[in-house]
């Protein structure tokens, strides 16, 4: 899998651009400002229909613009398509394979799959877990693109749950219904336990398959380190007895009963505090967490390690994904450059962003673009 041409069209600091890439090394140099992470953002877009640098897609349309148009030509197995996705903030987005419009936007997940390393993944190490939820989230989507709708179910459900517990609260003080207050809620509680629960197995599932790959990915990162020292344990929001740690039915009774045992205190926040939205992935190594033990370069070990699992996990399920190193080799000293190069310079695709060339291992020479002043230039 490679894209071979994108296209943008109000999206970040471009008015228009069009750049043709190709399978193996790319790389986009230029000063911070002149746009050049714009342009593998767009690509990791089109894989998750979500920015790995903020938040929200109003960032994402140049100012004085209303809409943002990311449209790419991507190889796979030997068929071309072309994929299109429309960013209108406020709205819905809208997106196309070959002209024709998709019923939903995210029914474009899937078509290309991307691992992105950058100097934000320190937050999966050092970050609250909303960081490593994300992580772990993002990813599935990427294994499994129908847990996207799973996910946006839950959130639903979330919202709607915590408005009625918002509003409860204030209902109960001024002497409200109490009875049609809980049984509104009974079914709220039965269908976030249900999605909930679902959301909990493919988690506990994904950690068990990266579990090894990050382990191994570590030991190929970290000097001196051995697969066993990088450790990931998935921690719920509530205690779950072993029997219940994977079967679908019995994480969601369990998950039902914990909203049943914590109902008062709910009532009283007006917040739902159980559930896969207040769970967490601690990273270990050794017998120590991570997160306020490890050094800075173990932290970015760690983290370089989690990217380069996903991409194992992901290339094990047919695709190279495209790879994408956003300003990674400027945070990293000299032997780590060296190492992470060799992992990833036998990918189909790498998307490379750099201030200087000189940033750029000698293993990773390939096609470059100089990125300056909104205008992208191929070299030679």
């Amino acid at each position: 899998m490679h894209v071979a041409h994108l296209s943008l069209h109000d999206f970040r600091s471009y008015p228009s651009v069009e750049v043709e890439i190709g399978p193996g090394v790319t790389s986009f140099v230029g000063r911070n400002g002149q746009g050049k992470t714009n342009l593998v953002e767009a690509i990791d877009y089109l894989s998750r229909l979500g920015s790995h640098r903020v938040a929200a897609d109003a960032p994402l349309v140049r100012r004085g613009a209303e809409q943002a148009i990311v449209r790419a030509a991507v190889v796979r197995d030997d068929r071309r398509v072309v994929l299109e996705i429309e960013i209108v903030p406020g709205k819905s987005n809208r997106a196309r394979v070959n002209r024709s419009q998709l019923p939903k936007a995210r029914d474009l997940l899937g078509w290309v799959r991307t691992v992105v390393f950058s100097p934000e993944d320190l937050a999966l190490v050092k970050g609250d877990p909303s960081e490593r939820r994300a992580f772990m989230d993002d990813l599935l989507v990427q294994v499994a693109p129908r847990f996207a709708g799973t996910r946006a179910d839950y959130e639903r459900v979330l919202k709607q749950r915590n408005s009625l517990l918002k509003t409860s609260r204030i209902g109960r003080r001024a002497g409200g219904d109490d009875e049609h207050l809980m049984s509104t809620l009974a079914v709220w509680d039965a269908r976030l336990a249900e999605l909930g629960a679902e959301i909990m197995r493919r988690r506990i599932e994904l950690v068990d398959d990266l579990t090894p790959l990050t382990g191994k990915a570590y030991e190929a990162v970290a000097r001196g380190a051995t697969r066993d020292d990088a450790v990931l344990n998935y921690k719920p929001s509530f205690d779950l007895p072993d029997q219940e740690a994977g079967e679908p039915a019995d994480l969601e009774r369990a998950l039902l009963a914990e909203l049943g045992r914590r109902q008062r205190d709910e009532l009283d926040r007006g917040l739902t505090l159980v559930g896969p939205h207040r769970d967490d992935l601690v990273l270990s190594l050794g017998e120590l967490p991570v997160k306020g033990y490890a050094s800075h370069g173990e932290s970015w070990s760690f983290a370089l390690a989690l990217r380069l699992a996903s991409y194992d996990l992901l290339r094990a399920g047919g695709d190279d994904p495209i790879l994408v190193l956003d300003d990674v080799f400027a945070e990293l000293d000299t032997g780590r450059r060296a190492q992470l190069a060799d992992l990833v310079a036998g990918a189909e695709q790498v998307l490379i962003t750099a201030a200087v060339p000189e940033d750029i291992p000698a293993q990773l020479n390939g096609r470059r673009f100089t990125v300056a002043e909104g205008e992208v230039t191929l070299d030679g």
